[in-house]
């Protein structure tokens, strides 16, 4: 079976031959062709250039065997098509203009997809000529609330307090932040989908620093309103969020095919609990790979043992790759997934 089709069958829950593997956050600095890249362009510039954002996604795929690809760009892309400035340096993104009152919100633009991010839907498509039907070419987005968090926050925290200040101080003014980056996102993802991407990631990061409760509230509705913004059946939608094992359940009623799962919760418990109706994808702990060959390959059978014969499993590391990984371990860990679990094919 081809390895785009298996991947694009196991999101949608239909037999597979064997467990397909992608990984998030695949072209980064573990991989000498990306650095090299790097070297000439910085990261923002980079993510805007259609011709090496194509280059650079298909690296991993080149270099790891993976059964897909996932296409290289960031989470805050779409705030500056909003209004808001986006920084990289070497401190990571931060946001020189910070959303904080309800006037701040109400300058927010709704933007056209094609008009403030046509570069990322020139990106895809061609990254698909790039790829030439190898592998399935995933777009992705971030979940309102974690755009919303970095919008208000100005960056990376550690308390979220500002973020969850505004939502239990002034919650009418954070309800209509979040509305506007969910129809901002909404429309960005459907563009992706008609720009040629064949199964789509929402983030949301940051999701577990909310209680059940206060996700159920602020979150998930607009996280809803996104992937109910994507044409219906047109392709395999996924939701994941870190430290999100009390919202397991809650991620399931997204309205997504597909609940990534962190390694903090294992993969048989994550199954039980979002129900058959959704497939789950991951979730090998990503130090996993710091590991010898030996024991992550004792770790991708433990994976695969939790996740059982059931059709509708994608594995995938648990967060995004680290740096520091070493190129040979990747590979050995995607050919440790194919080699484990392989199966007969029907006669």
């Amino acid at each position: 079976m081809d390895r785009g089709v298996r991947f694009l069958n196991a999101c949608r829950r239909l037999p597979v031959d064997c467990t397909p593997v992608w990984i998030m956050r695949q072209a980064g600095r573990y991989l000498p062709e990306y650095r090299a890249v790097r070297a000439r362009v910085g990261f923002f510039e980079l993510c805007k250039t259609p011709d090496l954002v194509a280059e650079v996604t298909v690296q991993p795929v080149d270099r790891l065997g993976v059964d897909a690809a996932i296409l290289f760009s960031d989470i805050l892309v779409p705030l500056e098509g909003m209004g808001l400035p986006v920084v990289f340096d070497d401190a990571g993104p931060h946001l020189p203009e910070p959303v904080r009152t309800a006037a701040d919100v109400a300058r927010l633009a709704v933007p056209d997809p094609i008009e403030a991010t046509g570069f990322v839907m020139e990106g895809i498509r061609r990254t698909r000529a790039a790829l030439g039907g190898k592998v399935p070419l995933i777009g992705f987005a971030g979940a309102p609330f974690t755009l919303a968090a970095y919008a208000v926050e100005g960056g990376g925290t550690k308390s979220f307090s500002r973020i969850k200040g505004l939502l239990f101080s002034d919650p009418h003014t954070a309800h209509r932040l979040l509305e506007r980056i969910g129809r901002t996102i909404g429309a960005y993802l459907a563009a992706q989908v008609e720009a040629g991407a064949e199964a789509i990631q929402v983030f949301d990061s940051w999701a577990g620093v909310l209680a059940p409760s206060d996700y159920a509230h602020f979150a998930l509705p607009y996280t809803k309103q996104v992937i109910d913004a994507v044409p219906k059946g047109r392709v395999p939608i996924i939701v994941f969020g870190v430290e999100t094992g009390s919202l397991l359940e809650q991620l399931a009623e997204t309205g997504a095919d597909v609940v990534g799962v962190d390694w903090r919760v294992p993969l048989d418990e994550a199954r039980r609990r979002v129900g058959p109706a959704v497939a789950v994808q991951g979730n090998l702990d990503p130090c996993s790979l710091l590991a010898p060959p030996a024991e992550i390959e004792r770790r991708v059978l433990d994976v695969l043992a939790r996740a059982g014969d059931a059709p509708g499993h994608v594995f995938n590391l648990g967060h995004g790759i680290l740096p520091e990984t070493p190129v040979d371990h990747a590979v050995a860990m995607v050919e440790a997934v194919h080699r484990l679990s392989a199966r007969p094919r029907a006669a």
